[in-house]
Parts: structure tokens; sequence; C-alpha cells
């Protein structure tokens, strides 16, 4: 499942060169002097930790410089990317956060450091559905049945990763568009809410593609509708919420590297031209694909808009229905 927005092309290239020439004595030292951090913003074996993991050693051919990915997680990625936000400027710390990084500012109270201005994001990776899946023992098997029953005013019951995760936001704003009786239980993460997906003791569960695919596969739970507006082809049968009655709609996954604010242009752009070689490589596209993501490769430029419009949908979303952590 390979979509490829990757910045190439002459424009491309004399942005990248016209970068490269700016602050060229800062450097022409980087990256010798120290290794690179590329933080985590969520616990290892989660999809974010593996994007970086995926990412970190074709950086470190390329820039031939060690580069370690360092965990520091919590708050739904806020804590790691705060670390980076505070980073000295000097090209030596770069972050890969996920779709929470466009609620965060919206949702928490209080937060230590700027999204827009502290931060600049590098590289769009890339998106990835999440899945509406149901219990065994829900007794719901498609999409239509639960859209059909919450019509009937039947309530029903979803879980999701977190209060003010994706899933909870996209899966709350269909139901109040819709006016159906859709209550939210938060859990503390993947882990537990497929477990309680799987033990029948949530109906409804909404997660990322990575989470719920290994479970819906091993006929644990069943997937009813996927978040983007074209189908996966991951589960090419299970149909789009948009192509469901519900034009329109869209929430992918998605995850992005960022740096912070003050990096130089030119380690920008260096740090995008490697981070968009290596998604070209058939050998990092196939692990990529197989954490069920749909590589962008968006330049700078392209990832700010990306993550502006996110936090526009999302932020306003969270303000308007005063939802909190």
């Amino acid at each position: 499942m390979l979509k490829k927005f990757l910045a190439t092309g002459l424009a491309a290239g004399v942005l990248t060169s016209l970068a490269l020439s700016t602050g060229a004595a800062f450097a022409a030292e980087w990256p010798t002097q120290k290794p690179i951090r590329l933080i985590s913003v969520f616990p290892p074996g989660g999809s974010v930790d593996q994007v970086a993991r995926v990412l970190a050693p074709a950086l470190q051919a390329g820039l031939k410089q060690t580069v370690v990915v360092e965990n520091v997680a919590g708050a739904s990625g806020m804590i790691g990317t705060a670390a980076v936000a505070k980073a000295d400027p000097d090209g030596y710390t770069f972050g890969v956060v996920f779709d929470t990084h466009a609620v965060n500012p919206a949702l928490k109270e209080k937060m230590a450091f700027d999204t827009r201005n502290d931060l600049v994001t590098i590289t769009l990776v890339g998106t990835s559905p999440m899945v509406l899946a149901a219990a065994k023992n829900a007794g719901i098997t498609s999409f239509s049945q639960l859209i059909e029953a919450s019509k009937a005013k039947k309530p029903q019951t979803f879980g999701s990763i977190g209060t003010g995760s994706l899933g909870h936001l996209a899966m709350a704003s269909l139901a109040q568009k819709a006016g159906y009786d859709w209550t939210h239980v938060p859990y503390k993460g993947g882990g537990p809410l497929m477990q309680d997906a799987i033990g029948g003791h949530v109906p409804l569960s909404v997660g990322s593609l990575f989470l719920v695919k290994p479970h819906a596969d091993a006929g644990n739970v069943i997937p009813l509708a996927v978040t983007t507006t074209k189908r996966s082809k991951d589960m090419p049968n299970v149909p789009t919420i948009a192509e469901s009655g519900f034009p329109g709609f869209e929430a992918p996954a998605w995850w992005a590297v960022i740096a912070p604010a003050k990096t130089p242009p030119a380690i920008i752009a260096r740090v995008h031209q490697e981070i968009a070689a290596a998604l070209k490589s058939p050998a990092i596209a196939k692990r990529l694909d197989e954490q069920g993501i749909d590589i962008i490769g968006g330049d700078p430029a392209y990832a700010k808009d990306f993550v502006e419009k996110q936090m526009g949908i999302w932020g306003k979303f969270v303000t308007d229905n005063k939802i909190k952590d």
C-alpha cells in the first residue's frame, strides 16, 4: 500500500540547494560533532517507535553519524515533543510524532511549548486508516448494521486509546453530526483497548490499522469500516465511512518528523532529503507498509500545511465540545 508524494523534481532540487547554501559555515561542521537523537514520543513497541527505528539506520547511513532512537513517552506524546522543542536547535535532536501532535494544543490545559512556534515539521512520513471494529459478542457484523441500529436510537459504546485521541474525536464527531447516542470509553493505550475488545468488554473499538488488523486477521474482532476516504489495500473488503453514507469523512492516523524551530534551514533540508531518499527504498517502504502506513514523504512546506489543517479540524472540535484530557 504505497502512496508516494516524495519531494522530487527540479523545483524541489532548487529549493534544497538554496537551503543548503544558507548557514553554510554552521552546517559545514554538522553532523560530525556528536550522535543524533531521534526521539520517539511514544513507548517502545508502538507505531511511532517502529517508524523511528525504521528511519534511524537510513539516516545514520546517509548522514554518516550515529543516530540513536530515544523513547521519551507520556501525556499523549507531549513529554517527548517538549524534549524536542526545548533541545538546542543544532541539528542533533529530532522527533517522531503521531496524530496526537495536532490535538494536544487544544486538549491540554498547560503545555511547556508552543506547537506552532517552537517546532518545525520536517517530513510527513505517511498516513494510515483507523479501523472501527466490533467485538464478536456485540451482535454487529457490518457498519451498515451499526448505522441502522444507531438511527433507531439504540445506544452504542466505543473504546479508543484515550480521551482526545484521533479515534475518539473521529467517532465522537461522526456521532454528533448524525445525532447518534454513542458513548466513549477511554483506555490507557492500544493494548488495554484491544484486550477488552477481544474479551467482549467493550462492544466497539477504534484504533490504527497497525493496532487493529492483527486482531481482525485472527478473527478476534470484526472490522466494520475505515476512516480514510479510500479503502485500505490491507483490508480491501472493509468499506470506508465516507462511502457508507458520510461523504467527505476523513480521519487518518499519521506520522511526522519534527525538529526545534530554530534549527538551521540547511540542516532541515538535508534531513528531509535523507528521509525522502529512505522512503524511496523498497526495503523501507515494505517495512512501513507492514505497519499499515501509506508513504507520503511530504516536504517541510507540505508537512506544515497538513499539520496546520489537522490542528484546525480537531482543535476546533475539542474546543467546541469542551473536551479535556
